[in-house]
């Protein structure tokens, strides 16, 4: 208990000394305000932003043929590796050219053939012509002799039935040589259809594009239109097919559909590609009210690929001075979007505002904040309207 009294007698000496300066005079002890919160801060600027709509596509290839032998037989060779770039024209498959180059030969001896016999055909009608000419003339002498009485009437009547009979013989062998004629025309015509499959033997890119998986292997048996030997995907230019909803279509309509598409790969670094509209549907998707649209890209670089997502921002207008800030300084409240506003004394005010579109990492405010006002961008969390800030870099 005495140490106790010692120790509360000590304790208000010590007051009583911080209450007094050395003359004696009481001494004012000054309260300490808050402390200064650090935060960061930029400034609202002015900027001519694009009005875009942002949307997922998929790449399409702008055309997509697959490769079928036109005839059939054995597969003797393959002349590219899968997933190689082709152009047009260059050879793909060979089939067994053999069995078709025997057929030429044989279309074409038929042909020679036949123009033997037009020719035997012709020799004919030519002397049978010139029976007709000889016998015509003389039943015209017998059947004049006959009215003279020189000759008798049936020697003249035998004449005129030779004559007859001569002329039935010409319109024979110009039947023949007609026939042989047509046989000429089918002997040629079986001739181009047996080059024409010939030249299928080598099955040639239609296109110029990128080669799928080969589905039929070298020496194989094929047949004519039966099985797929190789997709090929023409990825130069290439489509990129999405959907907006319908509430824009009136502004793409005036615009014509030509307006400018950008398209970025996911998870990537590399710059967007440019393409520009080419087709909108017809027709508004009742169950989505979306519409389809495409876009044609060059993809020089093939950074666009078949079936890939991609995010597609579709530029429909241009909004001049529209007054931007770095998207983390807007913050979300139960009334909505505000942001702290820095004044001259260093203190802060809570001011709601409008927000609109957004541009990478900026947002555009539609109300609420003037040009060259600052904002806090970090250190919100600290804040409360009134508080005082200490600005860091």
């Amino acid at each position: 208990m005495r140490r106790q009294v010692s120790m509360a007698l000590g304790a208000l000496a010590l007051l009583g000394a911080a209450g007094c300066n050395k003359q004696g005079a009481p001494v004012a002890v000054k309260a300490a305000g808050p402390p200064e919160a650090l935060v960061k801060v930029a400034t609202s600027e002015t900027r001519n932003v694009p009005i875009e709509l942002k949307t997922i596509g998929t790449v399409d290839p702008v055309t997509t043929i697959v490769v079928r032998a036109r005839i059939g037989g054995s597969l003797t060779k393959v002349y590219f590796t899968e997933g190689q770039l082709v152009k047009k024209g260059d050879p793909l498959f060979e089939i067994d050219p053999r069995p078709y180059e025997q057929a030429v030969k044989q279309a074409e001896a038929n042909l020679a053939r036949d123009k033997a016999m037009l020719a035997q055909a012709q020799a004919n009608l030519a002397r049978a012509e010139n029976q007709e000419a000889h016998y015509g003339k003389q039943a015209e002498r017998y059947v004049k002799l006959a009215d003279q009485g020189i000759m008798s009437r049936e020697q003249a009547d035998q004449a005129e039935v030779e004559a007859k009979a001569r002329r039935t013989g010409v319109r024979a062998e110009r039947a023949a040589v007609e026939s042989a004629q047509a046989a000429i025309v089918a002997d040629e015509t079986a001739i181009e259809t047996a080059k024409l499959n010939l030249s299928y033997c080598t099955i040639r890119s239609p296109i110029t594009g990128r080669t799928g998986q080969i589905l039929i292997q070298q020496d194989n048996l094929v047949k004519a239109n039966d099985v797929d030997l190789v997709t090929i995907h023409q990825i130069q230019p290439v489509n990129v097919a999405f959907g907006i909803t319908e509430n824009h279509l009136p502004e793409i309509r005036a615009r014509g559909g030509r307006l400018t598409v950008t398209a970025t790969v996911p998870n990537t670094q590399v710059a967007p590609s440019t393409g520009s509209v080419a087709f909108v549907d017809n027709m508004v998707d009742r169950t989505s009210g979306t519409i389809r649209l495409k876009a044609v890209f060059p993809n020089a670089d093939t950074r666009l690929w078949p079936g890939q997502f991609v995010e597609v921002s579709m530029k429909l207008d241009e909004r001049a001075n529209a007054v931007i800030i770095p998207g983390n300084a807007v913050q979300v409240g139960q009334a909505g979007s505000f942001v702290y506003v820095v004044r001259g004394d260093k203190t802060v005010e809570l001011r709601p505002i409008k927000t609109g579109a957004r541009i990478d990492r900026m947002l555009v405010v539609e109300d609420g904040l003037q040009p060259g006002e600052t904002v806090v961008t970090e250190g919100q969390i600290r804040l409360a309207p009134g508080s005082r800030v200490k600005v860091t870099s």
